[in-house]
């Protein structure tokens, strides 16, 4: 496994990152002992750098990998959608005290939008700055969809990105491939971290899962791909591609017939709260029950948070 430093963070992080979101209730919703043995099995493949989030509810997956693989020291980075200095307090504590660390590597920004909404969050910002300083955070970062937010994260002067970023394009919200691309790259040189998220466009891609792990891997100012993963044998795959620059005959193949998609259950009541909490206008309201054009999709699950009967799912 390839290790690089994010950025000016001083931060040595292995160059695939495990997304635990597809681990969790929001999308595989494995048991604790089957989640945490795959991240500790991700460990022990050499992976050291591990994405999660307060929304994720994943902190304990990866609490008890560590404790399995007998590696405390791992990366972790997390997010939340604090916006006021006591939302943020509890965020940071949760994590803390989830994750028995003292410590955070990376606390990002979920889902930021520009320097607008940025500036929105500036109470919660400040006081994951004051983590820093203190030494309970190592770096501050953002996520993010939109190449204005990359350039909000340039303009605030943030040590790490995450942004959305795959072959297709598919999801950025507010530009093409290439616009996100010279947004990423001004945000390298300037020596901000950079950790791509959804290189398999949530699944949609995996027919031509060598391509899109080729292009990132040819973008010199992406540090790191972050990657979803919910088997060892989708570890396997992706730390075999990392190490050789191809997949293993077996796993290619499952990969391109591997197909996710969004469930959504008969009871669903047609509230709407999916609907406005997706960003990629992917849902619609149809004949009284929520309706979801896969085209649109990048199967990130974060409507299934906001689902009051919890009738959706990454399947």
């Amino acid at each position: 496994m390839k290790y690089v430093t994010l950025g000016n963070t001083g931060i040595s992080v292995s160059q695939l990152c495990f997304g635990s979101l597809t681990i969790g209730p929001m999308q595989a919703n494995l048991s604790l002992d089957a989640g945490s043995d795959i991240v500790a099995y991700a460990i022990q493949k050499g992976i050291n750098f591990f994405d999660t989030a307060q929304l994720y509810e994943t902190y304990p997956y990866l609490r008890e990998g560590m404790k399995k693989a007998g590696k405390f020291d791992a990366v972790v980075s997390s997010k939340t959608y604090a916006y006021t200095r006591e939302l943020a307090v509890e965020a940071v504590e949760q994590a803390r005290r989830e994750l028995d660390r003292d410590y955070i590597d990376i606390f990002m920004l979920h889902e930021q939008e520009s320097i607008h909404t940025l500036r929105g969050h500036k109470d919660a910002l400040d006081y994951l700055f004051e983590c820093k300083e203190k030494g309970i955070i190592r770096a501050v970062g953002a996520s993010t969809h939109r190449v204005s937010g990359v350039r909000g994260v340039i303009e605030a002067g943030l040590d790490v990105v995450h942004p959305l970023i795959n072959i297709a394009g598919l999801g950025i919200s507010d530009g093409s491939r290439e616009d996100m691309e010279n947004a990423i790259r001004d945000a390298h040189q300037k020596g901000i971290g950079t950790f791509s998220m959804k290189p398999f466009g949530g699944g949609n891609l995996f027919k031509k899962a060598s391509e899109c792990l080729d292009y990132i891997l040819s973008l010199d100012f992406v540090d790191v791909i972050a990657a979803g993963m919910q088997s060892k044998e989708e570890v396997d795959a992706n730390v075999f591609f990392f190490e050789n620059g191809f997949f293993p005959r077996e796993a290619s193949e499952a990969l391109k017939n591997k197909k996710r998609r969004l469930h959504i259950e008969e009871w669903c009541e047609s509230c709407g709260n999916c609907v406005e909490r997706c960003k990629q206008n992917a849902l619609s309201i149809q004949n009284g029950r929520a309706v979801c054009d896969d085209s649109k999709c990048v199967l990130c699950g974060y409507c299934s948070s906001v689902c009051p009967e919890w009738c959706i799912k990454v399947v």
